[in-house]
């Protein structure tokens, strides 16, 4: 729903799926590959390699948008690859399995996060504080992890659609420019 919300505001959007079917097999039984952050941030650098390695069909502005822990790779991918990489949105992120990626982030970051997600809200907390003006922090309020909520993910993607055109076009407006939503 968020990839078409883009696509609708004229932002090209790839899907991806970091495990292969085997692996998402064996993560249904154990969770093991959900939480290997570098596994998941190195499969996402080699598409952003490939992405940039075809400047003809792709322009050289992009953002990463990842939910739980794909937030998490997106921001170690981000950090890995900071030419390439200009804006960041975590939806209901794991910022924290970043570990030390997240201090090397240089991409406008937006965070994302249900206000009845408590354990989730307070790490996302942190690590908007730890990028500073680098980031924004917006509760969607009485959403869960997963947005269900009726209206909760129309938010998310309005929130997406707004960060990456404000970042992704390079004659817009600086961070410090980003419209006021809840907080």
């Amino acid at each position: 729903m968020v990839a078409r919300h883009l696509q609708d505001a004229g932002l090209a959007t790839m899907l991806l799926d970091l495990l292969t079917e085997r692996e998402e097999v064996g993560d249904a039984r154990t969770g093991r590959y959900r939480f290997d952050i570098g596994l998941l941030a190195e499969r996402l650098t080699g598409v952003i390699d490939w992405v940039m390695a075809r400047p003809e069909q792709y322009p050289a502005n992009l953002g990463l948008f990842g939910a739980s822990t794909g937030a998490a790779a997106a921001l170690a991918a981000a950090a890995d690859r900071p030419d390439a990489v200009r804006a960041v949105v975590s939806r209901g992120g794991r910022p924290d399995l970043a570990e030390q990626a997240l201090t090397r982030v240089v991409a406008p970051t937006l965070f994302l996060v249900g206000g009845a997600d408590e354990a989730v809200l307070e790490l996302n907390q942190q690590a908007a504080a730890g990028l500073g003006d680098r980031a924004r922090l917006v509760v969607i309020p009485g959403a869960t992890h997963l947005f269900p909520e009726p209206g909760a993910l129309e938010q998310v993607a309005d929130l997406a659609r707004d960060w990456f055109d404000l970042h992704l076009d390079p004659s817009g407006p600086v961070l410090d420019e980003f419209p006021d939503r809840p907080r």
